[in-house]
This record gives C-alpha cells, structure tokens and sequence, in this order.
C-alpha cells in the first residue's frame, strides 16, 4: 500500500517512520527542500526521531522525501500534516488548500484522504473535501474516502509517543471512519472512532483549549498571590494531593508552541464566525497567557530595583528559549517576548538554550556555547537569571549557587535565599 505523507515535520515525519515500520510504501513530501535533503542524506530534523531512523526507513526501500509535486505518483492514502498558522488573528489554511490541490490531482477511485493539520470544526467537509472533488473529479464518500484524525505529538515526551498515544479518527461516513481506523490501526496500539469529522476536529480543539484555559487560570493566581505574599507552587502541590476533582497546573511565562498560543483561537474564530457569539474563555485565557512575558519583565525589573539596580545597562541571563523543557522547538516561544521587553528597557540579554539551533537566536542577545561551565560563569558574572524552561541539560543547583539573583518561571530550581519564584 502506498502512502503519500504531505508535510515531513513535527507531525508528519513521525507518521511517515511508523508507517514505513508497518510496512507501508511512504512519499514524504515537504516544500522545505532543507527538511527533505536531510531526510534523503539519511539524517533527521527532528528531535524524536534518530537518524538511523530515517537511514533505516531508506534503506528498507519503502521511504523516499521529495520536494517537488513532479515527482509524485498515485497513493492509497494521503495524510496531509502541514501547518495551520494565525494571520492578522485569523485562520490561515493556505497551506492545507494547497495540499489539498496537491492531493487531489493524484486522487483515484478508492483512495483515502486524512487531514490531522489543527484546525476549526467542519474543515474536512467545507474546505478540503470540495478541493477534492474539484481536483479529481471524484466524489468524497462515494469514490473516495475521506477523514480527519488530530495529531496528539508531545516533542520531547519519551512516555506517550506516536504509538502508543490513542488516536482520535473520525471520517465524512462509516466507510471513511473505517478505513481510517485500519489505516492507523496498523502502527498505533489504540484507535477511537468518532461520529464524524466534526467531532474529531472539536476533539482536538477541546484538549488544547483545556490546557490553555487551566495554565491561564494558574498564571493569573501566580500574579495575585505574590502580591498577597503567597507561595502559589505551594498551593498547587498541596491542591493536588485531592485524590479527585482537581488536575495539577503550574504557572509559567507564558505559553508556546504551535498548539496552545494558536489552537483555541481557531475554535473562538469558528464560534465568532459561524454563531455569532464570543468564546470568552479562550479569550480571557489568551489575553492572560500572552501578557505573561511582560509580568515576567516586571518581576525582573522589580527583583533588580529591590537590589537598588536599574534595569538599563544591567546583564541579565536568559536560561531557555524552547517552548518547552529539553527539546528544539522554538515556535511561539515567549522567551522571544521577554527579550524584546528587557532589550527595551536598556537591558544586556544573553540566552542559553542546548537545544535550539544558533539561527534561531533572537537578534540583539548574547549566547552561552554549549557547555555547563560556561553557564556556571554567565551566571556568576550577571546581575539576574531567569529560568524560562527548565530542560535537563541544566544543571539548576549550580546555576543558582553561581548567581546573586535569580527569577524562576518553572518551579524547577532548588530553594535558595536568592531564589524568587513566579
């Protein structure tokens, strides 16, 4: 059976090496001709998956990334991963059109289409499949299956990986809905079939909009219980020792990714857009999750002026810019944010993160090499660290040892006199 996999990254090139270990024949197609020149050298772009992966998955003659539509054949399945970005605040499905386009130019009678690009609810029906039929002269439902299934991949996460991870499947009728299922029935231990696509879009949105509203409800109990002198990790350790009824947040700067700062607000567009209403949760935990960078440039500004130094002219030392602990990924990172606010007040900024590449440094910051004793010397040489992401690599009781002050956003660092938390 062959496989067609429209987008090689976060998402995509995961699907692609487990389908290829199910013995699928998989086209990875990525217009990044970077991504896919790495992964036709063999190599990987991608932090969850090894090189030898992908060499293996070569190898094995059942894998191939290009980068061109020429190069394209007919598929038995098509899984369109790509991104579903923001633009001016609205949803921007270019990329999923386009795949679409893609897609159906090669569509046959019998195939199967699955969408997992996040989006709104009723995407499957009202944009790709009418590209679908348009481009191939099919009929969804009748000549061609079509279905969509949320991507649930945590980079980083060695627990709950692509495989073991119950996926969500739900198709435009009970033949698509079935053939998705034995598609991903093949590389994954658990399927969970829906009513429709409607539902499993919703499902997606729904994961991502609870988590988003939760960590928004914590940060903002952060801001007021310091200024009530309460320790809020303590109250959420303790609040979690409720054996029921109560899932354990924990604040931070800010949220990142491409889930939780884009996600929720397709389902708030869909809500706005379709019924006419707000979606106030989405929106309050928006606005709460994205001024959270300048509460935490506050609370740098404040712990300086508690040790009589102005911000302007002062060294303070970034520890993270991934959006989450020990993996590369970047995006939406609200470290980002904290370094343009600190560059505006004057202040010197370096950054140091193992993990994510050197170009994809903020401009205007200096940057610690990789390398633990270089760290333990920024930190003693600054007048401020700020813990952003507390990724292993980090070795947070040296850290806090060397500096004379330090912010933490993550509840990670050991207790110390010249320890503040969020």
């Amino acid at each position: 059976m062959k496989v067609l996999l429209v987008g090689q990254g976060y998402v995509g090139l995961p699907v692609s090496m487990a389908a290829v270990d199910a013995g699928f024949h998989v086209t990875g197609f990525d217009t990044d001709v970077n991504k896919t020149g790495t992964l036709a050298a063999g190599g990987s772009h991608v932090e969850d998956i090894a090189p030898s992966t992908v060499r293996a998955a070569l190898d094995s003659g059942r894998y191939r990334a290009v980068s061109s539509a020429v190069e394209l054949d007919d598929f038995d399945v098509a899984v369109i991963t790509v991104p579903t970005p923001l633009t001016d605040g609205a949803p921007d499905l270019g990329a999923v059109e386009a795949a679409a386009a893609m897609v159906g130019g090669l569509l046959r009678t019998g195939g199967l289409v699955v969408l997992e690009s996040t989006t709104w609810p009723g995407t499957t029906t009202e944009v790709v499949g009418p590209i679908l039929e348009a481009k191939s002269g099919l009929r969804a439902g009748i000549d061609f299956h079509l279905g969509y299934s949320p991507e649930r991949i945590d980079p980083g996460n060695r627990t709950w990986r692509l495989e073991n991870t119950p996926k969500v499947v739900g198709g435009i009728d009970q033949r698509s809905t079935d053939a998705v299922a034995a598609f991903y029935g093949a590389f994954v231990d658990t399927v969970v079939p829906v009513g429709s696509t409607e539902v499993a879009e919703l499902t997606k949105l729904l994961e991502n909009t609870f988590r988003h509203v939760n960590i928004a409800l914590v940060n903002e109990l952060a801001m007021f219980a310091h200024d009530l002198d309460i320790d809020i990790g303590d109250a959420v350790t303790a609040a979690a020792t409720k054996p029921f009824g109560f899932m354990s947040f924990r604040p931070g700067p800010g949220v990142g990714g491409h889930c939780l700062p884009i996600d929720p607000t397709y389902l708030s567009w869909r809500v706005r857009r379709r019924l006419g209403t707000s979606f106030r949760f989405v929106e309050l935990a928006n606005d709460v999750n994205d001024h959270m960078p300048d509460y935490v440039v506050r609370r740098i500004q404040a712990g300086l002026n508690d040790r009589e130094l102005a911000v302007r002219g002062r060294n303070v030392l970034l520890c993270g810019l991934a959006y989450k602990a020990d993996t590369s990924d970047a995006r939406e990172t609200p470290t980002r944010a904290i370094v343009a606010g600190l560059l505006s007040l004057g202040a010197r900024v370096t950054v140091a993160d193992p993990h994510v590449p050197l170009e994809q440094f903020p401009d205007g910051v200096e940057v610690v090499e990789h390398d633990p004793q270089a760290l333990e010397q920024a930190a003693r040489t600054t007048d401020a660290v700020v813990v952003l992401v507390p990724h292993g690599d980090f070795d947070l009781e040296a850290i806090v040892t060397a500096a004379p002050w330090v912010l933490d956003c993550t509840s990670a660092a050991p207790a110390a006199a010249n320890v503040e938390r969020l």
